[in-house]
């Protein structure tokens, strides 16, 4: 519809002879009623989040955010003289009961020393078990005992309502998004662990199995 039809339509009505001479004059002109000219999607207001300010701000979001999701437990584990290390063991454990040493070993990324020193206590003090390989005897599966599965328990209640609550503020379409980042921040090598992990921990399994594909990689940190 054009600016003069507006005019004819609102004169019709009696309502043109009501209203100011400005706005009038406005509704009148010729370019009044026309349309923005559309703007070709993903232009360069969708590209802002790759400047390296925003890129910056990433950084800081996963270190705060990562910082407050473990002070909780964090806190619980330093009263039984423990630290991140045994709660990720605690974690990976749990969730794929009768996991390989030598996975635990991939997952974590650290030296068989290094694991030792973490691992060795938890078997003495009763949080982990080994058992022999169903096939192969000189391999070692690790599950929890029941303190170990309580103690996990513990820590997990401790970190759930923190991502509860982000989740329930941002919402379900902010949480895939979320998703995304996170599996894009992995290299094939961790992709491949998490899927096997998902994998493993589905419900309804009714067999320990836990078999990322194997993945060239180069030597494991210490730590």
């Amino acid at each position: 519809m054009t600016a003069k039809n507006v005019s004819m339509k609102l004169t019709e009505n009696g309502i043109m002879a009501a209203m100011p001479e400005s706005l009038k004059s406005e509704l009148t002109r010729p370019d009044a009623l026309r349309a923005e000219p559309s703007r070709p999607p993903g232009g360069t207001r969708s590209l802002l989040f790759l400047r390296e300010e925003e890129l910056r701000l990433a950084q800081d979001l996963l270190y705060f955010g990562y910082r407050d999701f473990t002070a909780g437990a964090d806190r619980i584990l330093a009263t039984l003289g423990m630290g991140r290390a045994h709660h990720r063991v605690l974690h990976f454990v749990g969730r794929a009961p009768g996991i390989k040493v030598g996975e635990l070993l991939a997952i974590l990324d650290i030296t068989k020393q290094s694991l030792g020193r973490v691992l060795q206590p938890m078997i003495e003090d009763g949080y982990v078990r080994q058992a022999p390989g169903l096939t192969d005897k000189r391999q070692r599966l690790l599950s929890l005992t029941e303190q170990g599965a309580e103690l996990e328990r513990r820590l997990f209640d401790a970190q759930r309502e923190w991502v509860l609550r982000a989740y329930r503020e941002a919402g379900p379409q902010a949480v895939e998004g979320f998703r995304q980042v996170m599996r894009g921040l992995m290299g094939p090598e961790a992709r491949a662990q998490f899927e096997a992990l998902e994998r493993s921990a589905a419900p309804g399994r009714t067999t320990p199995t836990f078999s990322p594909n194997p993945i060239p990689r180069p030597e494991s940190r210490g730590g």
